[in-house]
C-alpha cells in the first residue's frame, strides 16, 4: 500500500484504518521505528507468545476480542464431538 500521509503540528501521522486492521493494530499497541537515510520503517511489536501463565493459569491473549457466543458454541461443538467419539 502506498499512501501519502501528513504530519500534524505535534509530529503525528495517522495509519489508515484498512492497514491497522490488516496488521491487527489497536490503540496502545507498540511499533518499532527504524530509519535509514530518507526511509522510515514502522513494525508492530508482537508478544513472543499469545499463551502466557498468569496467576497460575494459562491465558491465551489474542489481537481480537473473542465473542462470548462464538466461544460457547465452540465449547459445545467440542463437547459433542468428544461424546460422539466416546460413544462409538
Amino acid at each position: 500500500m502506498t499512501k501519502t500521509l501528513t504530519i500534524d503540528k505535534a509530529g503525528r501521522v495517522i495509519i489508515p484504518k484498512p492497514l491497522r486492521d490488516a496488521l491487527h493494530l489497536s490503540p496502545g499497541d507498540s511499533l518499532t521505528l527504524n530509519s535509514s537515510g530518507e526511509e522510515i520503517t514502522l513494525r508492530p511489536v508482537h508478544e513472543t507468545s499469545p499463551l502466557q501463565k498468569e496467576h497460575g493459569f494459562w491465558v491465551y491473549r489474542t489481537q481480537h476480542p473473542l465473542k462470548a457466543l462464538s466461544l460457547t458454541d465452540w465449547i459445545d461443538k467440542d463437547r459433542e464431538e468428544r461424546i460422539r467419539r466416546l460413544a462409538s
